[in-house]
């Protein structure tokens, strides 16, 4: 690819150098930068600070519109590589999650290949609520698409539990079910005082970030001791190599989301409606 050093951004405490195509119209080239910028700003919020301090953001085109694929890698610096049409339009960048899927991946160390899952989980889980953070989304929108979307994380006939059971639907929604389970808890046993991100953020302020190499036990560690409470351990143990059905309906009683119409709505009465709030906030 013809690259062209386009920009360096500066956001959350990070520096963000951006590598597009020379010959794309600078329409679209506004529309990549203001993407991945807010992209990068509502991964460092929801980290209280980006997670690692340089990431090279290289951007390869094809014609058409739309995004087709990216990819995290550790290094130095980090780096992440992204696939986008040459015609994409602004609405179509607002609508992508990969960037800030991508971009997730920073605060997490790399694992085992067995727990891959924890990886794409937590991307999955943590990309719409970093987006709804900082108002790029709409809570409704994205509690819509959790209830779609997380009953295929479910386990199967034959599961073995996420650390073997290497599946698309485990790997990525069961992966997100344990980091969604996770978060509910660590408020319900916190008295809503602290969330997953807390967690996180420990976790990559201790060097736990994508560049380096981390057992799963030491997450677990730093991430309960930043909680006070032993939700990570618990959930892992539970779920690492049994099916541990969720019952999901039941998770979305007690918080307040219900299907009417199409549409989701909230029940502000319902036992968890402030955790539902808080993850959202």
């Amino acid at each position: 690819m013809l690259a062209l050093l386009l920009s360096v951004l500066h956001i959350g405490g990070a520096t963000l150098d951006v590598e597009l195509p020379a010959d794309l119209a600078k329409p679209v080239v506004a529309e990549v930068e203001r993407w991945i910028e807010t992209s990068a700003r509502a991964v460092a919020a929801y980290y209280d600070g980006f997670p690692v301090r340089r990431v090279r953001v290289t951007v390869e085109t094809f014609a058409g519109a739309g995004v087709r694929s990216g990819k995290a890698f550790g290094g130095d610096p980090a780096r992440v590589y992204l696939v986008v049409g040459n015609q994409t339009d602004r609405a179509l960048f607002d609508d992508d999650w990969k960037m800030t899927h991508e971009l997730v991946h920073m605060g997490l160390p790399s694992l085992a290949e067995r727990h891959h899952w924890m990886e794409e989980g937590l991307a999955t889980w943590v990309e719409p609520i970093a987006r709804v953070r900082i108002g790029a989304l709409k809570a409704e929108d994205v509690w819509s698409d959790v209830m779609r979307d997380m009953p295929q994380g479910l386990p199967r006939a034959g599961d073995r539990g996420l650390d073997f059971t290497p599946t698309w639907g485990r790997t990525y929604w069961g992966g997100a079910m344990f980091w969604m389970l996770a978060d509910i808890q660590i408020r319900e046993r916190t008295g809503n005082k602290k969330g997953l991100e807390h967690a996180l953020r420990a976790i990559a302020r201790a060097g736990g970030t994508i560049g380096t190499t981390w057992p799963i036990e030491r997450v677990i560690s730093v991430g309960d001791g930043a909680t006070g409470v032993p939700v990570l351990r618990e959930l892992y143990d539970r779920m690492k190599a049994n099916p541990a059905p969720v019952d999901l309906e039941a998770t979305w009683k007690r918080l307040g989301l219900i299907r009417r119409e199409g549409r989701v709505v909230f029940d502000d009465h319902a036992p968890l409606a402030g955790i539902r709030r808080a993850i959202t906030r």
